[in-house]
């Protein structure tokens, strides 16, 4: 990593230190991407309603699970 100069100002220790940790992020690589479908555990669709049933008792059978 190259030196950090500071041109303008007095920066203490702490505001160094962000700096620091902000260019280490910025020239990290980027994280290799997910294969595969997601899990069934983060899958959020299992949140979603499913449409109605329609037709005779459709009431009843609208607390069936699946």
């Amino acid at each position: 990593m190259t030196d950090i100069r500071v041109t303008r100002g007095a920066p203490d220790d702490v505001e160094v230190a962000a700096l620091a940790v902000v260019l280490a992020a910025l020239a990290a690589p980027p994280p290799p991407e997910q294969a595969g479908p997601p899990s069934r555990w983060v899958d959020r669709a299992a949140y979603l309603r499913r449409p109605l049933p329609v037709g005779r008792d459709a009431w009843r059978t609208s607390t069936w699970p699946g």
